[in-house]
């Protein structure tokens, strides 16, 4: 059993599992104070997703199970420790968004949110020996301004391939803040993860400092 480390706000014997390899969210939780270890979840998304986009569901929905599946099963490898899934999905008119798959499909992207509003789905799930102890969803809306094609072609150049880490293709941290007229929404759902709620339950749990 690890000591938690004395330079963090973290007062559980072991740290939090992560399940999940993003770089954000992980910076996101160490800068909270969070004793954090990833993990692959090594679940087939896609898989998920196809069964689901038939359902009619709303595509917030889909953030949720995908959190609570991505904690669940690295959960069910680690027992006794507690794991944290998250997800993030976006929507423009009815129309789900996913990561672009090269630059071609970036510039496509953002053509088809430029001046519209889009809505980001970001959700959390806690596990525990299998079973989901907490979970969250929280939703941001995001103007996009209009855009014309020389500026999308010009911020591509200037992000390179990190326009293709992210859903939307941006990061609001980053250069991507010049494609908005305005966010409605909390900074941290925006960067995928619900980070308030989660720490409220951690408190809660006794594995953070109150």
């Amino acid at each position: 059993m690890s000591e938690p480390d004395p330079a963090t706000l973290w007062i559980a014997d072991q740290p939090l599992v992560l399940a999940s390899t993003s770089r954000t969210r992980r910076n996101l939780l160490e800068a909270a104070g969070i004793a954090v270890e990833t993990r692959q979840p090594g679940v087939d998304e896609r898989a998920i997703e196809e069964p689901f986009s038939s359902s009619g569901a709303p595509i917030e929905d889909l953030a949720s199970l995908l959190a609570r599946e991505k904690a669940l099963a690295v959960s069910r490898r680690e027992p006794g420790r507690l794991v944290l899934g998250a997800d993030q999905t976006l929507e423009c008119d009815g129309r789900q968004f996913h990561k672009p798959v090269d630059i071609a499909a970036a510039r496509n992207q953002l053509a088809a949110l430029s001046g519209k509003t889009h809505h980001l789905h970001s959700a959390a799930a806690l596990a525990r020996d299998g079973e989901v102890v907490f979970e969250v969803v929280s939703t941001a809306d995001l103007d996009v301004r209009p855009l014309e094609e020389a500026f999308v072609t010009r911020y591509v150049e200037v992000v390179g391939d990190s326009v293709l880490s992210s859903v939307g293709g941006y990061q609001v941290e980053g250069a991507g803040v010049q494609l908005f007229s305005r966010i409605n929404g909390d900074y941290f759902t925006i960067l995928g993860l619900p980070l308030l709620p989660v720490l409220a339950f951690l408190r809660e749990e006794g594995c953070l400092a109150s």
